[in-house]
């Protein structure tokens, strides 16, 4: 996994933090709490007096479907793969027009890549993707945990579930975690792994904060 620098980083760059964070992980990995503190972490956005507008999407939204829990970018249907596929495509032309600013991202690319191998049995390309990201600065953070310790993850979630049964089988979680190693390994992008199996998200805000900061990668690219 990646840990060198690529870039330069001048005064000029250290004045406008634009960090792109690529959340993977399976379910019961903190993924979403994590996108929204570091979201507004001052050492991943710089410093700010009030809220505003900071963009956090998900390849895990449901938007091709008129119902909840339905497909999306992740989960698609075989008929609906090119509408998957033009949905990043649309998500990278969006970086590259604004690629001064920050991106925190739940979910992306490599889960649905995890998702199609196991329930379709086919790997979707998206190498073209990860060329587009590359010159971004774009990194990804493989949150995992400790095989034993997603039954209490999941007796803490289901206090506040919409949908529990999706809980139901932890067997497939641990391997897809696995699975995700496998594909984040072999990802084009900066990757590392951070353990959460203690649910210390502000200690993960650290080292995810130090990974960055030790990359270049809290800064826009030249």
């Amino acid at each position: 996994m990646s840990g060198t620098s690529r870039f330069e980083v001048t005064p000029e760059r250290r004045a406008k933090m634009t960090p792109k964070i690529i959340l993977e992980g399976t379910r019961l990995t903190h993924k979403t709490d994590l996108a929204f503190a570091l979201n507004e972490h001052p050492r991943i956005v710089g410093p700010r007096r009030y809220r505003y507008h900071s963009p956090l999407i998900s390849a895990e939204w449901c938007g091709f479907s008129p119902f909840p829990w339905g497909r999306g970018s992740i989960d698609f249907e075989p008929d609906q793969e090119a509408l998957a596929i033009e949905t990043y495509a649309t998500w990278a032309r969006l970086f590259e027009l604004q690629r001064y600013y920050s991106w925190i991202v739940d979910r992306f690319h490599l889960s649905t890549r995890a998702f199609q191998l196991t329930e379709r049995g086919r790997d979707v390309d998206f190498g073209w993707l990860e060329e587009r990201l590359l010159p971004l600065g774009f990194h990804v953070a493989l949150l995992v945990r400790r095989p034993e310790t997603f039954e209490a993850a999941r007796t803490e979630r289901l206090t506040v579930s919409g949908k529990p049964s999706q809980y139901d089988d932890l067997s497939r979680f641990v391997a897809e975690q696995d699975l995700l190693r496998e594909l984040v390994a072999s990802s084009r992008l900066p990757v590392r792994e951070f353990d959460i199996s203690d649910g210390d998200l502000a200690g993960t805000c650290e080292r995810i904060a130090d990974w960055l900061e030790s990359t270049g990668g809290l800064w826009a690219p030249p």
